[in-house]
C-alpha cells in the first residue's frame, strides 16, 4: 500500500490546471476598483476637463489681438490706403493699442509680417511641446505636467511672450482624466474636455467685444490670471494617474491613490489584485518607456508598429491643424463678415462636434468616422474657393468645414489614447496635438495671403493628409494596454496598413 501511495504522490493536472492563469493586467486591476466610478470621483475628472477652456482661450485669442482694425480716410480722398498715404490722411476706427497689427504698424509689412505674431505663438507651442511632451510619461507624471503647463501658459500669457508648452494642457488633461475613471466613463470625460473647450472658445467673442477699445494686452490678462488660480486649485484636488504610477514601478503610491479614489466612491476593497499587477509589471520591466526625456520616443521608434501608428496619425494631425487653427483666423477673408459674429459661429460649431464625437465613438469605428469627416471638411474648404465672397453660403461652408475638422480632431485625440499603451500614452497624445500645432504654424501665413489660396490649401491638406488614418488599426471595443509588450500582442492580431505591411 505504501508503494501505491508513493506512485500517486502528485495528482494528475487537468488541461486547465496545466496552464497557470495569467496575472491580471493594470487595466483589469484598475477596472476592479474604479469601474463603478462614483459621483465625486467623476466630478474631479470633470474638473480636469475645465483646463480645456483656458487652452481654447489661449489658442484662439490671437483672432482678436492680432486682427487688423478697420480704418477710414480723414481727407477728401474717397479711396485711400494706410500704406500709400501719409499718417495724417487716414486713421484707425479704434485706438491703435487694440491690436498687435495696428500698434506695431504691421499692416503694410506684407503677409509674412502680418502673420508673424500668430505664427510665433504656434511656433512657441511647437518647440516647447516637443521638448516637454515626454515628461508626463517619465519624470513628472500627468498631474505635475498639467500643473506646469497651466502655470507656464498663464505666466506666458501675462508676459505676452512665447507660450512654450500650451499645447500640453489639453493632452495632459485628456490623458489624466481618462485614466482616473473606469472604462464606462472614458468617452464621457473626454467629451467633457471638448465641451469646456467650446466654453472657452465661446467666451472669447464676448470678452473681446467688451474690451474692444482696450489694449490687446488686457485680453491676455483676462484670460491668463483665472487660469493661474485654477492651476493651483487643480494641483491640490486631483490625484496622479494610478496607471502611470504602476507602470513607473511606484506601487505604494499607486495603491494609495486608488485608496483615495475608492474612498471618494464610498467603497472598500482588498488591494491584492494591485499587488499581483505590480509584480507582473516588475517582471516585464517597470516603465518600459525609460527614464530619459526622449526615451519614450525612442521606445516607439524601435518598434515598427509604434512608429507606423505615430507617423500616420501625426500626418493626419498636420492637415487637421491647418484647418482647425486656420479657419477661425481666416474669417476676415470671407468678405463682409463681422469678426465677432464669425468667430462666434466657429465657436458654436465646437458644441455639436463634441456631441457628434461622443456618438461616433460609441457607435461607429474610429477610422471610418475620421475618413468621412476628412472628406466633408476638404470638400467644404474647397467650396469656399468657388462660392462668391460676402454670401451666407460661403460662411456656411466655412463653418461646416470647421465643424467636421473639430469632430475629427476630437476623435483622433481619443483614438490616440487607445492606440498607445500607458507607458508612452501621454507622449503620443502630446505629439498628435503637436502635429496639429505644426499645421497651425503655417495657417496664419496662408490666412495673411488670403484669396483662393488659403481655402484651397486647407481643403487639399485636410482631404489628403487625413487619409493616412486608413493605415491605423481599429481600437473600438478593445481594452487599453499598459506596456509595449501588451500592445505588441494586440498588434499581431490586427491588420496593418497594406502598403506599409509589405516592409515587415
Amino acid at each position: 500500500m505504501a508503494d501505491d501511495s508513493d506512485t500517486v504522490a502528485t495528482p494528475l493536472l487537468t488541461s486547465h490546471e496545466a496552464k497557470p492563469a495569467k496575472p491580471p493586467s493594470i487595466d483589469d486591476a484598475i477596472e476592479t476598483y474604479m469601474g463603478a466610478t462614483g459621483a465625486r470621483q467623476l466630478l474631479r475628472a470633470m474638473l480636469l476637463a475645465v483646463a480645456w477652456a483656458f487652452d481654447a482661450q489661449q489658442v484662439f485669442v490671437s483672432a482678436f489681438t492680432d486682427a487688423e482694425p478697420q480704418w477710414h480716410c480723414t481727407g477728401a480722398a474717397a479711396n485711400c490706403s494706410p500704406c500709400a498715404l501719409p499718417t495724417g490722411a487716414w486713421e484707425w476706427d479704434r485706438p491703435a493699442v487694440t491690436s498687435v497689427v495696428s500698434e506695431w504698424a504691421l499692416a503694410c509689412g506684407g503677409p509674412a509680417l502680418v502673420s508673424l505674431p500668430a505664427s510665433s505663438f504656434f511656433a512657441g507651442c511647437l518647440v516647447g511641446g516637443f521638448l516637454l511632451t515626454t515628461l508626463a510619461d517619465t519624470l513628472l507624471g500627468r498631474r505635475k505636467m498639467l500643473f506646469l503647463s497651466l502655470v507656464t501658459m498663464s505666466v506666458a500669457g501675462v508676459l505676452t511672450a512665447f507660450s512654450p508648452n500650451v499645447s500640453l494642457v489639453g493632452a495632459s488633461s485628456l490623458v489624466l482624466s481618462t485614466e482616473l475613471v473606469g472604462k464606462r466613463w472614458r468617452d464621457t470625460v473626454s467629451v467633457a474636455g471638448f465641451f469646456f473647450f467650446f466654453v472657452g472658445f465661446m467666451s472669447l467673442p464676448a470678452l473681446a467685444y467688451a474690451l474692444r477699445d482696450a489694449s490687446w494686452r488686457t485680453m491676455y490678462l483676462y484670460t491668463s490670471l483665472p487660469c493661474l488660480a485654477y492651476s493651483v486649485l487643480l494641483y491640490f484636488l486631483v490625484q496622479e494617474s494610478p496607471r502611470w504610477l504602476l507602470v513607473r514601478g511606484r506601487k505604494q503610491e499607486a495603491i494609495e491613490t486608488v485608496r483615495q479614489i475608492v474612498s471618494l466612491n464610498g467603497t472598500a476593497s482588498s488591494f491584492s489584485m494591485l499587488d499581483e499587477c505590480a509584480v507582473e509589471i516588475d517582471a516585464v520591466g517597470a516603465g518600459d518607456g525609460g527614464n530619459g526625456m526622449f526615451a519614450t520616443l525612442w521606445s516607439m521608434w524601435q518598434r515598427r508598429w509604434g512608429f507606423r501608428r505615430l507617423a500616420a496619425i501625426m500626418t493626419a494631425g498636420i492637415g487637421f491643424g491647418m484647418v482647425y487653427y486656420g479657419m477661425p483666423l481666416n474669417v476676415g477673408n470671407l468678405g463682409g463678415s463681422n469678426l465677432y459674429l464669425s468667430v462666434t459661429y466657429n465657436a458654436l460649431a465646437e458644441f455639436p462636434s463634441s456631441i457628434l464625437s461622443w456618438l461616433l465613438m460609441s457607435r461607429i469605428n474610429r477610422r471610418i468616422s475620421v475618413i468621412a469627416l476628412t472628406m466633408v471638411s476638404g470638400v467644404c474648404s474647397l467650396a469656399c474657393v468657388v462660392i462668391p465672397e460676402g454670401t451666407g453660403l460661403r460662411m456656411a461652408a466655412e463653418v461646416f468645414s470647421f465643424f467636421a475638422t473639430c469632430t475629427a480632431i476630437n476623435i483622433i485625440l481619443m483614438y490616440s489614447i487607445e492606440l498607445f499603451p500607458t507607458s508612452v500614452r501621454n507622449s503620443a497624445v502630446g505629439l498628435v496635438r503637436q502635429a496639429a500645432v505644426l499645421g497651425g504654424v503655417v495657417a496664419p501665413l496662408l490666412v495673411a495671403i488670403g484669396g483662393y489660396l488659403s481655402f484651397g490649401v486647407f481643403g487639399v491638406a485636410v482631404g489628403g493628409l487625413g487619409m493616412f488614418v486608413a493605415c491605423l488599426p481599429e481600437t473600438r471595443g478593445r481594452r487599453m494596454s499598459d506596456t509595449m509588450e501588451e500592445e505588441e500582442e494586440e498588434e499581431e492580431r490586427s491588420t496593418p496598413c497594406p502598403v506599409l505591411a509589405k516592409e515587415n
